[in-house]
Protein backbone atom coordinates (compact mmCIF):
# COMPACT_ATOMS: atom_id res chain seq x y z
CA UNK A 1 0.00 0.00 0.00
CA UNK A 2 1.20 3.00 -0.59
CA UNK A 3 1.97 5.03 2.53
CA UNK A 4 1.93 8.69 0.54
CA UNK A 5 -2.03 8.19 0.15
CA UNK A 6 -4.12 7.56 2.93
CA UNK A 7 -7.39 7.43 2.88
CA UNK A 8 -10.14 6.98 5.61
CA UNK A 9 -12.89 4.89 4.65
CA UNK A 10 -15.63 3.04 6.22
CA UNK A 11 -19.59 2.48 5.23
CA UNK A 12 -19.38 4.69 2.28
CA UNK A 13 -17.65 2.40 0.09
CA UNK A 14 -16.28 -1.03 0.52
CA UNK A 15 -12.71 -1.59 0.07
CA UNK A 16 -12.51 -4.25 -2.72
CA UNK A 17 -14.04 -1.65 -4.89
CA UNK A 18 -11.98 1.15 -3.40
CA UNK A 19 -8.74 -0.78 -3.95
CA UNK A 20 -9.72 -0.98 -7.81
CA UNK A 21 -9.98 2.82 -8.18
CA UNK A 22 -6.67 3.40 -6.37
CA UNK A 23 -3.70 2.29 -5.04
CA UNK A 24 -3.58 3.40 -1.57
CA UNK A 25 -3.08 2.94 1.80
CA UNK A 26 -7.10 2.79 3.69
CA UNK A 27 -7.82 3.20 7.19
CA UNK A 28 -11.30 2.98 9.24
CA UNK A 29 -13.51 5.83 10.10
CA UNK A 30 -11.20 8.44 11.44
CA UNK A 31 -11.30 9.94 14.89
CA UNK A 32 -9.92 13.29 16.52
CA UNK A 33 -6.07 12.71 15.96
CA UNK A 34 -6.03 10.09 13.13
CA UNK A 35 -5.37 12.80 10.45
CA UNK A 36 -2.37 14.13 12.02
CA UNK A 37 -0.92 10.86 12.63
CA UNK A 38 -1.35 10.28 9.08
CA UNK A 39 0.44 13.58 7.99
CA UNK A 40 3.28 12.90 10.54
CA UNK A 41 3.88 9.16 9.08
CA UNK A 42 4.14 11.03 5.60
CA UNK A 43 1.35 11.35 4.05
CA UNK A 44 1.03 13.79 1.20
CA UNK A 45 -2.44 13.32 0.35
CA UNK A 46 -5.50 12.48 2.20
CA UNK A 47 -8.59 11.85 2.00
CA UNK A 48 -11.44 12.09 4.35
CA UNK A 49 -14.44 10.37 3.51
CA UNK A 50 -15.74 8.22 6.81
CA UNK A 51 -15.56 9.43 10.52
CA UNK A 52 -16.59 9.40 13.64
CA UNK A 53 -19.43 11.42 14.92
CA UNK A 54 -20.58 10.34 18.57
CA UNK A 55 -18.80 7.47 19.31
CA UNK A 56 -15.47 9.57 19.58
CA UNK A 57 -14.06 12.88 19.64
CA UNK A 58 -14.11 13.56 15.60
CA UNK A 59 -11.54 14.63 13.19
CA UNK A 60 -10.73 18.17 14.12
CA UNK A 61 -10.33 21.67 12.18
CA UNK A 62 -6.86 22.61 13.59
CA UNK A 63 -5.34 18.87 12.54
CA UNK A 64 -6.97 19.27 9.22
CA UNK A 65 -5.27 23.18 8.98
CA UNK A 66 -1.61 21.86 10.33
CA UNK A 67 -1.38 19.22 7.69
CA UNK A 68 -2.51 21.47 5.13
CA UNK A 69 0.58 24.44 6.02
CA UNK A 70 2.88 21.16 5.74
CA UNK A 71 1.97 21.00 2.01
CA UNK A 72 -0.23 17.39 2.41
CA UNK A 73 -2.90 17.88 0.18
CA UNK A 74 -6.61 16.84 1.84
CA UNK A 75 -9.68 15.66 0.28
CA UNK A 76 -13.03 15.50 1.39
CA UNK A 77 -16.16 13.76 0.80
CA UNK A 78 -19.21 11.59 1.15
CA UNK A 79 -19.72 12.12 5.01
CA UNK A 80 -17.31 13.72 7.65
CA UNK A 81 -15.16 14.93 4.81
CA UNK A 82 -18.02 16.74 3.63
CA UNK A 83 -18.49 18.36 6.67
CA UNK A 84 -15.12 19.27 6.97
CA UNK A 85 -14.80 20.47 3.39
CA UNK A 86 -17.38 22.92 3.22
CA UNK A 87 -15.80 24.45 6.30
CA UNK A 88 -12.33 24.55 5.34
CA UNK A 89 -12.76 24.74 1.73
CA UNK A 90 -11.43 28.57 1.90
CA UNK A 91 -9.16 27.46 3.86
CA UNK A 92 -7.23 24.65 1.53
CA UNK A 93 -9.11 21.62 1.79
CA UNK A 94 -10.99 20.55 -1.58
CA UNK A 95 -14.26 19.09 -1.33
CA UNK A 96 -15.93 16.41 -3.79
CA UNK A 97 -19.53 15.62 -4.58
CA UNK A 98 -22.96 16.33 -4.21
CA UNK A 99 -23.20 16.39 -0.32
CA UNK A 100 -20.24 18.38 -0.14
CA UNK A 101 -21.85 21.33 -2.53
CA UNK A 102 -25.19 20.71 -0.62
CA UNK A 103 -23.38 21.56 2.84
CA UNK A 104 -21.46 24.24 0.95
CA UNK A 105 -24.55 26.04 -0.25
CA UNK A 106 -26.20 25.81 2.93
CA UNK A 107 -28.75 23.13 1.83
CA UNK A 108 -27.88 20.36 4.50
CA UNK A 109 -26.42 21.90 7.89
CA UNK A 110 -26.88 19.27 10.55
CA UNK A 111 -24.24 16.34 11.14
CA UNK A 112 -27.37 14.26 11.09
CA UNK A 113 -27.75 13.78 7.55
CA UNK A 114 -24.78 12.08 7.08
CA UNK A 115 -24.63 9.94 10.14
CA UNK A 116 -25.46 5.91 10.64
CA UNK A 117 -24.09 3.24 12.64
CA UNK A 118 -22.36 0.72 11.10
CA UNK A 119 -21.05 -2.80 12.39
CA UNK A 120 -16.87 -2.39 13.72
CA UNK A 121 -15.63 -5.17 12.25
CA UNK A 122 -16.90 -4.58 8.67
CA UNK A 123 -18.07 -0.87 8.31
CA UNK A 124 -21.09 -2.55 6.78
CA UNK A 125 -24.11 0.41 7.41
CA UNK A 126 -26.67 -0.73 9.62
CA UNK A 127 -28.75 2.33 9.07
CA UNK A 128 -29.60 4.51 6.39
CA UNK A 129 -27.94 8.01 6.76
CA UNK A 130 -31.18 10.88 5.89
CA UNK A 131 -28.94 12.17 2.73
CA UNK A 132 -29.42 8.66 1.27
CA UNK A 133 -33.08 8.92 2.19
CA UNK A 134 -33.92 12.06 0.86
CA UNK A 135 -32.04 10.89 -2.76
CA UNK A 136 -34.36 7.64 -2.57
CA UNK A 137 -37.07 9.38 -1.78
CA UNK A 138 -36.40 11.75 -5.13
CA UNK A 139 -35.84 9.35 -7.15
CA UNK A 140 -39.10 7.15 -6.23
CA UNK A 141 -40.65 10.57 -6.88
CA UNK A 142 -39.26 11.64 -10.17
CA UNK A 143 -40.27 7.83 -11.26
CA UNK A 144 -43.58 8.07 -10.10
CA UNK A 145 -43.53 5.14 -7.54
CA UNK A 146 -44.91 7.68 -5.19
CA UNK A 147 -46.11 11.23 -5.30
CA UNK A 148 -44.71 14.52 -3.65
CA UNK A 149 -47.49 14.28 -0.50
CA UNK A 150 -46.36 10.63 0.26
CA UNK A 151 -42.63 11.82 0.01
CA UNK A 152 -42.81 14.12 2.47
CA UNK A 153 -45.00 11.82 4.92
CA UNK A 154 -41.91 9.21 4.38
CA UNK A 155 -39.34 12.18 4.77
CA UNK A 156 -40.51 13.67 8.04
CA UNK A 157 -40.86 10.32 9.79
CA UNK A 158 -37.36 9.43 8.76
CA UNK A 159 -36.37 12.58 10.01
CA UNK A 160 -38.02 12.34 13.25
CA UNK A 161 -36.31 9.01 14.31
CA UNK A 162 -32.97 9.48 15.79
CA UNK A 163 -30.41 8.53 13.19
CA UNK A 164 -29.50 4.35 14.42
CA UNK A 165 -33.20 3.94 14.13
CA UNK A 166 -33.12 4.99 10.43
CA UNK A 167 -34.05 2.01 8.56
CA UNK A 168 -36.46 1.24 5.42
CA UNK A 169 -38.52 -1.41 7.44
CA UNK A 170 -38.39 0.86 10.41
CA UNK A 171 -39.61 4.16 8.47
CA UNK A 172 -42.47 2.49 6.39
CA UNK A 173 -43.44 0.71 9.52
CA UNK A 174 -43.40 3.86 11.52
CA UNK A 175 -45.92 5.39 8.89
CA UNK A 176 -48.41 2.63 8.85
CA UNK A 177 -51.74 4.08 8.73
CA UNK A 178 -50.39 7.48 6.77
CA UNK A 179 -50.02 6.24 3.68
CA UNK A 180 -51.93 2.76 2.49
CA UNK A 181 -50.51 -0.58 1.95
CA UNK A 182 -49.71 -0.31 -1.73
CA UNK A 183 -48.01 2.65 -1.56
CA UNK A 184 -45.88 1.51 0.90
CA UNK A 185 -45.47 -1.93 -0.58
CA UNK A 186 -44.58 -0.83 -3.94
CA UNK A 187 -41.85 2.01 -2.28
CA UNK A 188 -40.53 -0.41 -0.01
CA UNK A 189 -39.92 -2.92 -3.55
CA UNK A 190 -38.20 0.35 -5.42
CA UNK A 191 -35.84 1.84 -3.32
CA UNK A 192 -34.42 -2.10 -2.03
CA UNK A 193 -33.91 -2.81 -5.88
CA UNK A 194 -33.43 0.86 -7.12
CA UNK A 195 -32.52 3.17 -4.14
CA UNK A 196 -29.78 5.18 -4.37
CA UNK A 197 -26.47 5.42 -2.36
CA UNK A 198 -25.14 8.83 -2.59
CA UNK A 199 -22.99 8.74 0.09
CA UNK A 200 -21.08 6.04 -2.19
CA UNK A 201 -21.18 7.85 -5.87
CA UNK A 202 -19.59 10.92 -4.00
CA UNK A 203 -16.85 8.22 -2.17
CA UNK A 204 -16.33 7.19 -5.74
CA UNK A 205 -15.83 10.63 -6.94
CA UNK A 206 -13.58 11.45 -4.42
CA UNK A 207 -11.62 8.48 -4.84
CA UNK A 208 -10.79 9.33 -8.59
CA UNK A 209 -10.52 13.02 -7.44
CA UNK A 210 -7.35 11.77 -5.43
CA UNK A 211 -5.59 9.68 -7.91
CA UNK A 212 -6.03 12.37 -10.01
CA UNK A 213 -3.93 14.50 -7.22
CA UNK A 214 -1.58 12.04 -6.58
CA UNK A 215 -0.58 11.62 -10.49
CA UNK A 216 -0.18 15.27 -10.55
CA UNK A 217 2.06 14.93 -7.43
CA UNK A 218 3.88 12.27 -9.54
CA UNK A 219 3.06 9.52 -6.35
CA UNK A 220 1.14 7.28 -9.20
CA UNK A 221 2.03 7.01 -12.78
Amino acid sequence: MRQEIVIFLGPSLDREHAHEIIDATFLPPAKRGDLSLAAENGARVIGLIDGVFFQECAVGHREILDALRNGVRVIGASSMGALRAAELDVLGMEGVGEIYQAYKSGTLVSDDEVALVFDPDNYHALSEPLVNIRHSIQLAVNKKVIDQKVADIILAEARSLYFPERTWDQIMTSINGQIDEDENSRFLTFVRAEGGDLKQEDAIKALIRIREVAKDLGILT
